[in-house]
């Protein structure tokens, strides 16, 4: 197949293109590098079956001959990002969106989009199932991520329901793994590079508010299965294990060797208290679920880590 991927740089996108590279695929990857890096995609370019163009997305994109899919990736994602870059991050994840739906009608393609936990908020379900409507506060600093995505969300369902495009939503629970950028400021990254370098390893809040972590590698599986199930509807991806922060700071501090303490911190604004997915559709639909548990897990990141502080170094 012929595949149109934006966000081909970012954590998630690079894995995604080396993955569709190794089955096969012909890949044409768009990034504009504001949070990605050409880096990531240090192994699919030695594929000749790849290739790269620096754009924004949020700009129509032109592109010669047949596409069979459209995966639209591109958008910050973590907070520090979209908190920096608010106007930005709802541009692409509106214009941005009906654009390449646009594209994908165009070509006869069949769009994905990844969306994300971010449209529960805060949620009052738990764990959150994909009929759950979330509990978004649309003005507050995080509100133009969380409904950034909601409005891509609604703009494909609405091409799905105009025109009949086919259309896949996946959202993405929180997702760690090698290539996350170590001050990209989520949560994982943040420990691993704190305790790598010797530094107290900081905790928001008392500590207890919840999270479930998924393995980059899990996350493609499911994205590549879902491609090739027919299913129109959102559907969640990620690891339904349950882990507080605490928890998580323990197990850094254990995998890394780290004796730095726990520096508590102020809870950031509309931080969601828990995150847990419900991965009922995924294992119907797909056959999916993640296999990889926290512990292999942060084993291969802090691996990655200490690999790249190394290269620094030198």
């Amino acid at each position: 197949m012929r595949i149109v991927l934006t966000g081909a740089a970012g954590f998630v996108g690079s894995h995604l293109a080396d993955r569709l590279l190794a089955d096969g695929n012909t890949v044409i990857g768009f990034d504009n590098l504001s949070t990605g890096s050409r880096t990531n995609l240090s192994e699919a370019e030695t594929s000749p079956q790849f290739t790269f163009i620096e754009a924004d997305v949020s700009e129509p994109l032109r592109i010669d001959g047949p596409v069979d899919w459209v995966l639209h990736f591109a958008s910050p994602a973590s907070p520090p990002r979209y908190l920096e870059l608010p106007i930005e991050t709802l541009v692409v994840n509106a214009e941005g969106t009906h654009n390449l739906l646009r594209l994908a009608r165009e070509k006869e393609a069949t769009f994905l989009l990844a969306s994300t936990s971010e449209v529960y908020g805060d949620p009052a379900e738990h764990p959150q199932t994909e009929a759950y409507w979330g509990n978004v506060n649309p003005i507050g600093p995080r509100g133009a991520y969380d409904e950034g995505k909601r409005y891509a969300e609604a703009m494909a369902m609405a091409f799905w329901r105009t025109y009949g495009s086919p259309i896949r939503i996946c959202r993405i629970f929180n997702t760690y793994g090698p290539r996350m950028h170590p001050g990209d400021g989520r949560v994982v990254s943040n420990m691993v590079s704190e305790a790598l370098a010797g530094e107290p390893i900081t905790v928001y809040g008392d500590g207890h508010q919840t999270r479930s972590f998924q393995y980059v590698d899990d996350l493609i599986e499911g994205v590549v299965r879902l491609m090739h199930a027919s299913y129109e509807h959102p559907v969640n991806l990620g690891n339904p294990v349950e882990y507080d922060m605490l928890e998580l700071a323990d197990l850094v501090k254990e995998l890394t060797g780290s004796t730095a303490p726990v520096e508590f911190r102020s809870l950031p604004e509309d931080d969601p208290r828990r995150r847990r997915p419900d991965i009922s559709v995924a294992m119907e639909v797909l056959g999916w679920r993640p296999v990889v548990g926290l512990r292999d897990g942060l084993a291969r990141t802090i691996e990655a880590f200490r690999a790249t502080r190394v290269v620094e170094v030198s």
